[in-house]
């Protein structure tokens, strides 16, 4: 009987990570499932996990920079966070846009969506980290391993933006799909900026070598001057920490 629900727990565990294979695979058929509301709350655990788990992962090796354990472990905590927080930030003014304009999916529906995006990101953020690794151990630059996150972060964002739009796109087939991209891209560009304000409220994730461990910073200064300073002292400009 142990044994039976060892297993049991072992199957469910990997449902969670089953349901990537299915967004990967078969996504018409996955938004589809969403827009008829067929078992909406299961997607959102499985994806709920399966991308906390990768963005942990991922995490991870961000502050693995950092010679401070500490740091790694603090990075793994804070990625999920940084997804999970905005999310909670900004998903309302989708799903409530979207139902002005005469949406009839509900807010669980309008999640599982999001979430489609979140997990395709965090799926693809995983698949580079031999490249990640591969550039940390063959020219450790501090600024530079900032420099190619942000890159690694912006082109998996837009995958995952794409995921959404199908979505979007295929669940509002018959209901204004234009009217619906232009509420999406201009969410979108929301979700963007609160991220990035979020996570440099949430920094550091990497962890400066020569610096002590710090769980947060102070406040102060913004993330694209920060990224501006980055490619400034790579091409010799000067750096102001």
């Amino acid at each position: 009987m142990n044994e039976t629900l060892r297993a049991r727990n072992l199957g469910g565990a990997l449902d969670a990570f089953r349901v990537i294979d299915r967004i990967l695979r078969n996504r018409n058929a996955f938004f589809s499932e969403i827009r008829e509301g067929q078992e909406v709350n299961a997607k959102i655990r499985d994806m709920l996990i399966s991308s906390a788990v990768f963005l942990a992962l991922y995490g991870a090796v961000m502050g693995s920079t950092s010679p401070h354990w500490q740091q790694a472990l603090a990075s793994a905590i804070k990625l999920p966070v940084l997804f999970l927080i905005t999310l909670i930030i900004c998903l309302p003014s989708l799903y409530f846009f979207n139902l002005f304009f005469g949406s009839r999916l509900t807010f669980f529906q309008t999640l599982a969506l999001v979430l489609t995006a979140i997990t395709v990101t965090s799926v693809l953020l995983v698949s580079f980290l031999p490249i990640t690794l591969f550039f940390w151990w063959t020219a450790p630059s501090y600024q530079f391993f900032k420099l190619l996150n942000v890159g690694i972060f912006a082109l998996t964002g837009v995958f995952g933006v794409v995921f959404l739009q199908l979505g979007m796109t295929h669940v509002h087939r018959d209901d204004g799909v234009l009217l619906r991209l232009l509420i999406l891209w201009g969410w979108i560009l929301i979700y963007g900026f609160v991220g990035s304000q979020m996570a440099w409220t949430l920094r550091p994730f990497f962890g400066a070598p020569e610096l002590p461990f710090e769980l947060f910073r102070q406040m102060g200064g913004n993330f694209y001057g920060d990224v501006l300073s980055s490619i400034g002292e790579i091409l010799g400009f000067g750096f102001v920490r």
